[in-house]
């Protein structure tokens, strides 16, 4: 091998093309000594290979596509959902709304409804009591106050006139309060129709003056007074004017 092509020449660096030719006579040379160390006998296969391509790499100023679209589809798709989920957030409260309104008018109408039942109940109650005080009689004492009072009832009734103290002022005079007082002395007891009762009232009279609804007794206290006064009333305009025998 030429010295020269090895070595540096005139004080110069070897160049890039001084260094390729010597890089393919070295490899020549390596080549050479190989075969001649093969025995003469022996067969040889050399297979060359290819040195490695590297792969090329692409370079593109256009816009990658199909990217942006994707990303705005997806950006709607959420936005739809976020929109789906408000309007589900909002029906739900409007049902919310509309079962919580519903419950109140519920409530309002079954507290009208009570109402109206308690005052149909109380009305009720109050209408029996009332048909139970007009059915029951009023009781009077059985004594000259409550024969009295009883009488004057029986009197308004019929529009017959006179006071409690016109009657308790006659029934003094006449029998002293004896429901059973007879007189037979007096002129109607000479005539054989001798007077009778609190109120002293002669047979005819009582016959004549007797108010229906009262016992046809003489001698029963009220329906002695109510005739009594029902005769004054026609003669006197009142028993409050008899002060005397009548």
């Amino acid at each position: 091998m030429p010295k020269h092509i090895l070595t540096r020449g005139h004080g110069r660096a070897l160049s890039r093309h001084h260094k390729v030719a010597a890089a393919g006579v070295a490899a020549l040379g390596a080549a050479a000594i190989g075969l001649s160390a093969v025995p003469s006998n022996a067969s040889t296969t050399t297979t060359a290979e290819a040195p490695a391509e590297t792969a090329k790499v692409a370079y593109s100023t256009q816009q990658i596509q199909g990217v942006k679209p994707d990303v705005n589809s997806q950006l709607a798709a959420a936005g739809v959902k976020v929109e789906q989920i408000a309007a589900k957030k909002q029906a739900a409260a409007e049902a919310a709304a509309k079962k919580q309104a519903a419950a109140e008018k519920k409530a309002d109408a079954e507290a009208k409804a009570a109402k109206a039942r308690q005052a149909a109940e109380s009305a009720s109650r109050s209408a029996e009591r009332a048909e139970v005080k007009k059915a029951a009689p009023k009781t009077y004492g059985d004594n000259l106050d409550g024969w009295i009072r009883e009488a004057m009832s029986i009197m308004k009734k019929h529009g017959i006139p006179g006071s409690y103290e016109g009657i308790h002022r006659n029934i003094m005079r006449e029998s002293s309060g004896n429901p059973q007082a007879i007189n037979l002395w007096d002129i109607n007891a000479q005539n054989g129709i001798p007077s009778k009762g609190l109120l002293q009232v002669i047979p005819p009279t009582f016959e004549a003056y007797h108010v229906k609804g009262t016992p046809k007794d003489i001698y029963d206290p009220v329906a002695n007074i109510v005739a009594a006064c029902n005769y004054a009333a026609d003669k006197y305009g009142t028993m409050d004017n008899v002060d005397s025998a009548y």
